[in-house]
């Protein structure tokens, strides 16, 4: 018998909190696409930033992220479209944008471009 997680989403951009129960090691954007929620993505593969959220509580199996460097990871903010139920989890939602400048921002728009970016070495 498979289980299941409550899994909140506080989506800020919206003004909405959802919850439903996603079978462990289900996608969680898909699952709250099949239960008639659909939530922010573009790429569905880890790579962009647009199903970016923060973990409240809860902890996030993510590692199939490509598109957040280990710090961003490590503190706290995974991809929901690569996301997969493991327990409990409440997360935030947010903004592309936000997130990409987080990761990137140091990077761009201050002079010559050189080697190191965030996800280099993973």
């Amino acid at each position: 018998m498979t289980r299941s997680f409550p899994i909140t989403v506080h989506w800020r951009q919206a003004g909405r909190v959802i919850t439903h129960a996603v079978p462990e090691g289900e996608y969680i954007l898909r699952s709250f696409e099949q239960q008639g929620d659909p939530l922010p993505f573009s790429c569905r593969n880890g790579c962009c930033t647009a199903c970016a959220v923060r973990v409240l509580s809860g902890s996030i199996d993510h590692h199939e992220a490509l598109g957040l460097s280990k710090d961003l990871r490590s503190r706290g903010y995974g991809l929901l479209c690569v996301a997969r139920a493991t327990g409990p989890l409440e997360v935030e939602t947010q903004d592309e944008d936000e997130v990409y400048d987080l990761q990137f921002g140091q990077f761009f728009g201050r002079g010559t471009v050189r080697a190191g970016l965030p996800l280099d070495d993973e």
